[in-house]
């Protein structure tokens, strides 16, 4: 049976005027109770890339649409066309059910998706499907730019959730990549016999376990640290992953000191050092990671060199948020790749907080210095940023220059790290 086709231009207008008048976390109510009548539903969800303290929101039956999870949004987002609605059977809701999928991408945002569990037995006329895809376009616009707007409470909450999030996400997948990189390391062992390797699996998953387990129930409280003892710690996370490897590992520890160490600023350098090579171990012909840990007058320096291909990009940093865990902190990120010479990762952490400069500094700048700055905080370097922009690098350090001046930053990870604060978009 076909839904109804809401032929009724009025009936469509008043519709969409009765769901941008609510607030937007009402939306997916007042959404659902309008598309009740033209398509008969038993729940809704709404996913968007624009809400980092609630990407998903949904509504319905009870056992549906609180089964309902972002992996499976997720899955459903990689199969819709921006702009063409989708009806099939998909997976939602832990079971197959007869869903309704729509997408839309407003400019300059990352999108949002709709999915509509239809009732069984509905079909949704094609000028229905057209009808729903219309209104999620005006709705998507409406939320992108709430999103946008300077609300200092929901900004500061998606901000402080989205960091966590990132945060969180980002290291335990560190340590799952970690655990099978050593899994693997010990089952392909040539100086293994069957037996010892599977000993050695065993050994590495309880480990595994264990460092797992102490993540989740890490405690957030403010401590400190001698640099030897973090770097001790470190050398525990990256042991699995050298035990069994062709891959020689140089450690060159900091010099003795009585300083100390902020735990965020420890646990940031061993997070970023172990996603640095994890990212080296993907290319071929490695041979060897050099790291070394400095304490500075300005902080903790953190450097790691290979001896590969050359052939790591600012874009595998951005992938693995290493540049956004640093510039959180205030700190400055850089990557050097040459050619069958190698790639060269370098952190430098602030150990104190430093003044942050006013964002109305922003203000100040010109078009050309927003668009520099806006790569700046995704972690490209001059050269990349010089490629994207089609200048020179020359003309890069020029404005780097003067944004670092302008901004009264004392590197390129503060500036970064004002951008992000700003209550607004760079360009």
């Amino acid at each position: 049976m076909e839904a109804g086709d809401w032929s009724d231009p009025r009936q469509v207008l008043g519709a969409a005027i009765s769901v941008l008048e609510v607030p937007p976390e009402d939306t997916s109510e007042q959404l659902s109770a309008v598309l009740s009548e033209p398509l008969p539903h038993r729940a809704l969800a709404i996913l968007t890339g624009d809400c980092s303290r609630s990407p998903m929101r949904k509504v319905g039956e009870r056992g549906v649409a609180d089964r309902i999870s972002s992996a499976e949004l997720g899955r459903l987002a990689g199969t819709v066309d921006i702009g063409v609605p989708r009806f099939e059977t998909a997976l939602v809701g832990g079971e197959k059910r007869p869903v309704l999928s729509v997408a839309s991408a407003p400019h300059g945002t990352s999108g949002a998706l709709l999915t509509v569990v239809v009732a069984d037995g509905i079909e949704p006329a094609p000028h229905t499907q057209q009808v729903v895809q219309r209104l999620w376009d005006l709705i998507s616009l409406r939320l992108s730019a709430y999103a946008a707007q300077a609300h200092p409470v929901p900004l500061a909450g998606n901000r402080m959730a989205a960091q966590e999030r990132a945060r969180a996400i980002s290291e335990l997948t560190d340590a799952h990549t970690a655990a099978l990189s050593a899994l693997l390391g010990a089952l392909r062992s040539r100086t293994l016999d069957d037996g010892a390797a599977r000993r050695a699996a065993t050994d590495i998953a309880v480990s595994a376990l264990i460092e797992l387990r102490a993540a989740g129930d890490l405690d957030r409280s403010l401590t400190e640290e001698t640099a030897h003892e973090a770097f001790t710690r470190l050398e525990e996370r990256l042991a699995p992953l050298i035990r069994y490897s062709e891959v020689a590992l140089e450690l060159v520890p900091p010099e003795p000191s009585r300083r100390l160490l902020p735990s965020d600023i420890a646990h940031a350098a061993r997070a970023v050092v172990r996603g640095g090579v994890l990212l080296m171990l993907e290319q071929d012909g490695i041979g060897r990671i050099r790291i070394q840990w400095q304490l500075a007058d300005a902080g903790l320096r953190v450097s790691l060199r290979d001896d590969g291909p050359g052939a790591l990009s600012a874009d595998a940093l951005t992938m693995h948020r290493l540049a956004d865990r640093v510039a959180s902190l205030g700190g400055e990120l850089s990557l050097d790749a040459v050619p069958d010479w190698g790639t060269h990762i370098f952190v430098e952490l602030p150990l104190s907080a430093q003044e942050t400069p006013s964002a109305d500094a922003l203000q100040g700048l010109n078009p050309r210095e927003l668009q520099v700055l806006e790569r700046i905080t995704k972690g490209l370097r001059n050269r990349s940023i010089a490629e994207e922009l089609q200048i020179s690098e020359h003309t890069v350090k020029y404005h780097v220059r003067n944004i670092l001046e302008k901004l009264k930053a004392g590197s390129r990870g503060e500036a970064a790290a004002l951008a992000r604060g700003a209550q607004r978009p760079l360009v």
